[in-house]
């Protein structure tokens, strides 16, 4: 699968997508780091490419409509979190994804459970 990494993440969370067998792209290597949320959005839609992501607003499925793209994946971290706990939430919501499809839906990956937004049929 096509995912694209914020500017949020680091090669250590890159190394997970990877070892996955996906393709990885990120808003930091495509000097898009800064961009509008907006911008970042839309280029994800343009590139099939499912957004990950810590930034909380694009979980406003107004703004970000999930049903318009690939797949949002957003990463609540609580207070004061460790490299190793931001690990384990992104290898769940990547041993999540191979029984679930993400496309078209909102996953809030956060400690303890995965709540999932999904396109209204």
């Amino acid at each position: 699968m096509k995912f694209k990494l914020d500017e949020n993440f680091g090669r250590r969370t890159i190394s997970l997508f990877k070892r996955g067998g996906h393709d990885v792209h990120t808003v930091h290597y495509e000097n898009q780091s800064g961009s509008d949320d907006l911008a970042i959005f839309e280029r994800c839609v343009a590139e099939n490419r499912c957004l990950v992501t810590l930034d909380l607003d694009f979980a406003d499925i107004l703004q970000f409509p999930p049903s318009q793209s690939c797949g949002i994946i957003v990463v609540r971290l609580p207070l004061n979190p460790s490299l190793t706990m931001l690990e384990n939430l992104i290898q769940r919501a990547l041993d999540y994804l191979e029984k679930n499809p993400i496309e078209n839906n909102l996953w809030i990956v956060e400690p303890g459970r995965i709540r999932i937004h999904q396109k209204p049929d």
